[in-house]
Order: C-alpha cells, then structure tokens, then sequence
C-alpha cells in the first residue's frame, strides 16, 4: 500500500470513528485504537507533508493564535427569531401563515437550544469556513475554533451538493459546563455564567487550542444557501434534516414534524417538562413552516422571518434586591464575595445568596449594595446574578468594596499575575484552615463519617482542633465538650476519626488540600510515586514526568511540599497514625488505563468509594456522569437514572464482580 492510499485509510477510518462516537453515541472502538491510528496518521503526514490535507482529522487539533478575527459577510442573513410567550401567540402564527401561503402546510417543531449561532459553509463536500451570527449581516470567521468541534465532520459523507450552508448552534453539555467552571476556579479564572456564554467566550477565543481543549458539541438545524445538488434539492426542511443525518451532521434528535397548533402545544407542554433532564440548556422551542418554498413565500418582517417563532418557556429569573456582600476565604486563600438578597421564588425555589465570583465581575455588572438585580439560576439549578435593573436606582445605593486584607487574618492579599482572584497568602488564616479541615474530612478524602461542616466550625470555634492532626488528638471527653453531643454520638464520632487513619495514598495527597490537586491527580501521583515521603522529595523535574501534570500543578505541589508549615502538618498526621497505603502499582501494567467509569448504586462489598480508588489505581479514570465518553457502567442495587442513560446509549454496564474481572 503506497503512502498516499494508507493516508487516505487512516482519515476515512479515524473520520468513521469519530461519526459513531461523537454523533450516534455508538464507538466501536477503544480509544487506545483510536490514539494508536490518530498517531500512525500523523507520523505519515510528517513524513510526507504534500499529503496533508485541510480535511484531515490531525487539523482539529487547535492552530497557531490569530492575531484577529476577520469579517465575514453571509450570502443570506442569520435572522433573529420573533418570540411568543403564550399559546395564544402560536395560535396566530398559524393564523397568520394560514392566510398567506396558498396549500395546507405542517411545521417542524425542535428544542431551542441556548448556545452560539454560527455558519458553516461546505464546497465540494469540504469545511472552508465558519462564521458568527454577528448582527445577522456579517459574524466573525472562526473556522478554526469550529474545526476544534469533534462532533463535526470536515467532510460531509456522501454525495456533497458543490456548495451548502448550514446553520447550527454551537452549545456546552450542562456536565461540560460544571468541569469547565471548576477547572477555572481552581485556576483563579472567572468562571462563565451560563453555558452560552461559555460557547461564545471559546469559539471566540484567538487561540485555537484552547478551544480545542474544550469540550463542545453542536446541533445543525438550518440551511442558508445551497447550489450544485447531483439531484434536485430538497424543498422541505424535514428533509434537510435527515439528509444533513445522512452527510455525518449532529441533529436534535427531538425534533418533531407536526400539522396543528394543538400537537405544537402537547410538544412544547413535553419539553418544558423534560428540560431538566436533557444534557443541555433549552429555553423554549422553534416551530418553522416546514415548506421552503412557503418559507420564501412568506418572506421577512424587518429583522426576523415571518415563517418561525421561537416559542419561550416562563423565565427562570426574577427581580429582588441586593441587600449587602460579604466576603469569604476558601481553602486556597481565594477571597469570593458573597451576595445576600433579599429572599425570593425563582423556579420554585427560594434564593437567598448568590456568589460574585470575583471584582472583575462586581465591575463587569456594575453592581451596588441596594441595586434591584435580575437573579437567575443557571441549569435550573445554580443562582446567579444577570444584571442589574439600571432604571430603579435611587442614588442611595453603595459601591462594593473589595478588601485590600484578608477578612479573616488581616493579612494583605495578593493577586498572583494572570489570575483575577485575591488570595490570603497565611497558610494558617482561621478561613483557610475552616474550609481545608473540611475538605480534608470530606467523603472522597479522609473520609470521616459524620464529621460535618458544623461540628468543624464548632470545633474551631471552641479552639478544640486548630489544624488537621490535632483532630487525631481529640478523645470522647473533648467531644462531649460539644452542645448537642450525647455519649453514643461522640464516640460514634471518636471511631470514624480513628477509623480515618487507614487510608490510602491517594486520598491523603488529595485531602492535604495542594492546590490544582483533584482526585484524578492525586492517584497519578499516588501511583507514580508510591509514598508521600518520595513525593515530598520530588522536583519539579520529577513531578512534570507524572502523567497529566504540567509546569503549573508540579510548581503548586512544589510550594505546598516546600511549606515549613505544610510538613510539620504532615509529620504530625504521620505521627498520629495515619498510615497512607499505596493502593495501587508504581510503573507497572495499568489494565484500565484509557478506560472512562461510572459507578452508580450500591455495590455487594466495595463502597463507592473503594470502587472508584479501585478503578483509579488501575489506570482508569471515573466521571461523575454518563456521556458518549463513558466505557464502562459499574452497577449496584438502587442505581437510578445512570444505568438507564448507559442502556440508551449502548454503554457496557458491569457489576461488581465484572470490575474485578477487567484487573487481571
């Protein structure tokens, strides 16, 4: 086989590859095989670069920064949609375009989803170029970030009309958003405040690879010029819809074709009640005279056409008033400020608090203590301040002041460069030390049952425990100090303490709280290093040999390690009893390795726990939800929604025993 016909195999079997998993949710192989061709692509490619193509999948992989985003006109305007709150507004549509087009008509009814509006255009079957809504007439050329998307193909499958335009939004799963708010407040960032902003802020990035490093998807939808069909073009947009299927395209598989204002009503009554459980944020449906031909006949309406209506689900926000800030220091010195509202219903659930994240977002609102503000809750879930209502100031209202000193210690904060949060840098600040004895208590760390949040801050309140190894210090008689500790329930609490000194490794590094440090890292470093006394000893050298760990979490581990204070904290642990048992191997063959798990219901003998640190010193790696990433399924008794998410997917569903199995 010539270099050119194995090239030409590679990308057409990394290209399949990526159509099942990314689109229809079915792999049929393992990501080792997938790494393993992707590689022997590349190496070819390398060897013979009048082989590489624009199409290749190696091209997905994030470009050079661009120095600016250039403009990009559309053929025909990406249109906003008129909106409809209420039946009776849907109900004149149909009204509307009953009178106007000259032959009965259906709709196309679809999800809407809440993410960034882009074009793609195709030629001869091939990706050139990707573009933002913009103001409707002209966007932003962003191939590049699109190119990033691994749901999309840069060749449509099949036959290819010689030119299409296709219209998609560009979303983040709910899941996605989560990892990727967490990963930046780790980090120091601002988090994103919606997931739409999340999908906006990473197409618009000028560095490719960063978007490369995020997980988008996208959903086709629409069809803006198109010329070239081998036969006759479609004159539906049903039809468009399963042929973009057909061309490798990821549409919304909950789109409906439908005849009546009444069946439109029923869908939409469905939706609004299965939005939570979808994996991505929709506010409402699309409903789209089905006919193209009846959508050119009906035409435009200033800045909208006349044959769509985005049809709103009721508003999860509501208006009250920000009644003062206060500020509180996390685990790693981190200084967030914390709105106190006045209490109100949104979604049916009262909010009394939200968090501002940081000053760069008190600026970015331009928010005042006594402000009317627009309180939302992001995935229906998580509250969060959307603006400011400007026209109810009075002028009484004040201005938040960031603290240039630490609320809890006094001392001066700082702000490392790059980041935008403050930071407390006394590793002994009474805020710190509360919320890092907590997560070192935690469930997924030291694991010490029934050691809560309140009775840490009782504790500390009390001055009965000052630092991690003195809660080994701690006897009944000092727990029975307590209000509200009876003598079964302190010594209940005096063995789960005790208990907690036979742990692993593994929960020991991720317990001590190092920062950038999550569970995944510490059993990387748990494994590679087999004992806390050779982690402590490793250089920064060392420490970036250690799989998934960079300049930046070997520099932080190194600081913690380095921390007089932080091993006298250790030495002491150690010197209490707690014994760190390396659970896994050190270099040796890691069976699991490349292998995603989740773990759901009770198992017969391991703990969730012990199954997931089972998993990872194995070499596999354990989520928190099932996607189209997920190998492997482990379930026990009473496992709820994930095991059925599995079975739609097609997903390997073990239980405890076929766990064990996987490990020879």
């Amino acid at each position: 086989m010539t270099p050119k016909e194995k090239v030409q195999k590679l990308k057409a079997q990394i290209t399949e590859a990526n159509h099942r998993y990314h689109v229809l949710d079915k792999p049929t192989i393992s990501d080792e095989q997938y790494d393993k061709l992707f590689k022997e692509l590349q190496g070819l490619e390398a060897k013979h670069p009048e082989l590489l193509t624009k199409d290749s999948p190696t091209q997905r992989v994030g470009d050079l920064p661009l120095g600016k985003f250039t403009k990009y006109k559309h053929r025909i305007p990406m249109l906003s949609l008129q909106k409809a709150h209420e039946t009776e507004e849907v109900a004149d549509f149909f009204e509307r375009w009953t009178k106007a087009v000259s032959t009965p008509f259906d709709v196309i009814a679809e999800p809407k989803l809440d993410g960034l509006a882009v074009e793609l255009i195709y030629q001869n079957g091939e990706l050139v170029t990707a573009a933002t809504r913009g103001d409707g007439v002209t966007g932003e050329e962003v191939t590049q970030n699109i190119k990033t998307i691994r749901s999309l193909p840069l060749r449509l499958r099949g036959d290819a009309p010689s030119l299409v335009e296709i219209r998609a939004e560009v979303i983040f799963l709910k899941a996605d958003f989560l990892e990727l708010n967490e990963d930046l407040l780790k980090k120091g960032e601002a988090p994103f405040a919606n997931p739409r902003n999340a999908a906006a802020g990473t197409i618009r990035q000028l560095d490719p690879r960063i978007a490369a490093a995020r997980p988008l998807d996208l959903y086709c939808h629409g069809v803006g010029t198109h010329e070239g069909f081998y036969s006759s073009a479609p004159e539906l947009q049903s039809d468009f819809l399963e042929l973009f299927a057909k061309w490798g395209l990821k549409t919304n598989p909950h789109w409906k074709r439908l005849k009546t204002p009444e069946k439109v009503f029923a869908y939409f009554e469905k939706l609004e009640k299965d939005r939570l459980s979808l994996p991505y944020e929709i506010d409402g449906a699309v409903v789209k005279v089905n006919s193209l031909r009846d959508q050119r006949e009906l035409g435009f309406v200033a800045r909208s056409p006349r044959w769509a209506v985005a049809f709103k689900f009721k508003a999860q926000e509501e208006n009250t008033k920000l009644l003062e800030v206060h500020f509180q220091v996390g685990r790693t010195g981190a200084v967030t400020p914390v709105a106190h509202l006045e209490p109100v219903s949104v979604g049916g659930v009262t909010v009394s608090r939200a968090s501002l994240h940081n000053e760069d977002q008190i600026k970015a609102l331009d928010i005042r203590i006594g402000d009317t503000i627009v309180i939302k809750r992001a995935g229906d879930v998580i509250p969060y301040i959307q603006s400011v209502v400007f026209e109810k100031r009075t002028g009484k209202e004040k201005e938040i002041v960031f603290p240039s000193r630490c609320p809890m210690c006094d001392d001066k904060l700082v702000k490392a460069e790059g980041e935008v949060a403050l930071r407390c840098p006394n590793s002994v600040c009474p805020g710190k030390i509360a919320e890092s004895l907590k997560h070192f208590a935690s469930k997924r760390a030291m694991n010490i049952e029934g050691l809560g949040d309140k009775w840490i801050d009782l504790m500390l309140e009390t001055g009965l425990v000052k630092h991690f190894a003195s809660l080994y210090d701690l006897t009944t008689g000092d727990l029975l100090k307590l209000e509200r500790q009876g003598e079964r329930s302190a010594q209940k609490l005096y063995d789960a303490i005790q208990k907690s000194k036979d742990t692993t490794l593994a929960r020991f590094i991720y317990g001590l709280g190092i920062r950038f440090v999550g569970e995944r890292t510490a059993d990387l470093l748990a494994q590679h290093f087999g004992s806390i006394e050779a982690l402590i000893s490793a250089d920064e050298e060392r420490l970036c040999q250690v799989e998934e760990v960079g300049e930046t979490v070997a520099k932080a581990v190194r600081l913690h390690l380095t921390d007089k204070r932080n091993l006298k904290e250790i030495a002491a642990l150690l010197k209490a009893g707690v014994t760190p048992k390396h659970s896994g191997n050190t270099g040796g063959a890691q069976p699991l390795k490349g292998m995603t798990f989740v773990v759901t219901g009770t198992l017969p003998t391991f703990s969730r726990e012990d199954a997931e640190s089972f998993i990872r010193s194995n070499g596999g790696k354990v989520t928190g939800s099932v996607s189209k990433n997920t190998n492997y399924v482990v379930v026990g008794e009473s496992p709820g929604s994930k095991a059925s998410k599995a079975k739609e997917l097609g997903i390997a569903i073990l239980d405890e025993d076929k766990l064990k199995a996987l490990v020879p």
